[in-house]
């Protein structure tokens, strides 16, 4: 039985829904952004405000469509916001 649910459990952690190739797109109006293409632009004005690429650690983001910005936080101290 113990085996059982740890070949279950390894089923879920590799395969499905957590290994699956997923896309998604925030649409607001008539503009719609790629969560890749907002990372992207969030990652370069990290950047240019003096972070190194091996500094991220963590990033927040908040999605304001409504003021057409994203907001984000890297590794709790470092923000800024983008352009929708």
């Amino acid at each position: 039985m113990a085996r059982k649910a740890s070949v279950a459990r390894a089923n879920e952690l590799t395969g499905g829904f957590a290994s699956a190739q997923k896309n998604i797109v925030v649409q607001f109006g008539d503009k719609e952004r790629s969560t890749e293409d907002l990372l992207q632009v969030i990652k370069a004005d990290a950047l240019s405000k003096g972070l190194k690429d091996a500094d991220f650690e963590k990033v927040d983001v908040y999605i304001k469509p409504e003021e057409h910005r994203v907001f984000y936080v890297v590794n709790g101290d470092v923000n800024g916001s983008v352009e929708f």
